[in-house]
């Protein structure tokens, strides 16, 4: 059995595909979304969107991608009737080839591109153009892997409460379970007010980190649930997904305690029940 593909959802909701498992998303130009496997380099899969209010705006796009690129020509990939290209270039001694895919539907036109050592297999940027679905807002709630823009999120608000815990306590802030008191002092010390949203946000943001470093099986995703994307935990894969940001601020607001120590030992036990869980299920299956 082959392994599962992971899925990915634009920022916005414009557009979804599917990559294969051993991929990731890297950061790239501004609008543009890189992906690859970081162990085994096989090629370069970037892809980038554009909408616009005309409903025959991709159709447009691949007609003039025809008429201005001679060596374009009409592709099917799936279902997509792409104008596709491709262009051979030398770099440090070594020979690549950039094959380029102009498709797209109603109002959303999409160009990729799949930059591989020449003569190199370009089937698997076909599979992901194969699998690109044109999202329309009214989709379920859903959980994929950590995008980028919300791995850049973690990183910025935890930098800022590793700084914020240095100059208020003098103390290293390392994300261990110890860190939870210095978490608890500087939350506790006044020096933030209750509309300060962004600063116990951070602190939320925080709490994951410690979360992740602490239980094994704890992994930042991202959730998507209509207009709101935000990153958040899920431990194991299951149906256990935490979200540390609302957990602080949704107390923070209403002016309740927020006791992080308590919520750690809560969200430990809860883990374990849930690895209870699928120790049971397994046993029932053998």
């Amino acid at each position: 059995m082959g392994v599962k593909n992971l899925k990915y959802i634009s920022p916005g909701g414009w557009f979804s595909l599917e990559y294969p498992a051993a991929w990731h998303e890297f950061e790239d130009t501004e609008d543009t979304f890189l992906f690859y496997n970081p162990d085994e380099w096989t090629g370069n899969f970037r892809i980038s969107a554009y909408k616009d209010e005309d409903k025959g705006y991709a159709r447009q796009c691949v007609s003039d991608e025809l008429a201005d690129n001679p060596s374009a020509s009409l592709k099917k990939v799936g279902r997509w009737e792409c104008a596709y290209s491709a262009e051979t270039f030398q770099e440090g001694g070594a020979w690549y080839t950039t094959h380029i895919w102009v498709t797209g539907e109603g109002c959303l036109c999409f160009e990729c591109s799949f930059t591989v050592s020449k003569g190199s297999d370009k089937k698997a940027a076909e599979d992901i153009i194969a699998s690109l679905q044109v999202r329309t807002g009214k989709e379920p709630k859903e959980i994929i892997p950590i995008r980028v823009l919300e791995i850049g999120e973690v990183n910025n608000a935890y930098e800022w409460v590793s700084v914020t815990v240095k100059k208020q306590l003098t103390k290293d802030f390392t994300a261990s379970e110890a860190d939870l008191e210095s978490i608890r002092q500087v939350m506790d010390s006044g020096r933030f007010q209750r509309q300060q949203r962004m600063a116990w946000e951070s602190f939320g943001m925080a709490f994951g980190v410690i979360l992740v470093n602490e239980m094994e099986g704890m992994e930042w995703v991202t959730v998507i649930d209509g207009p709101k994307e935000y990153a958040a935990l899920q431990f194991c894969q299951s149906d256990m997904v935490i979200d540390p940001v609302a957990l602080v601020w949704n107390k923070v607001k209403k002016g309740l305690p927020c006791d992080l120590k308590s919520e750690f030992r809560r969200i430990k036990r809860e883990a374990e029940a849930v690895l209870d869980d699928l120790a049971n299920l397994n046993k029932q299956e053998e």
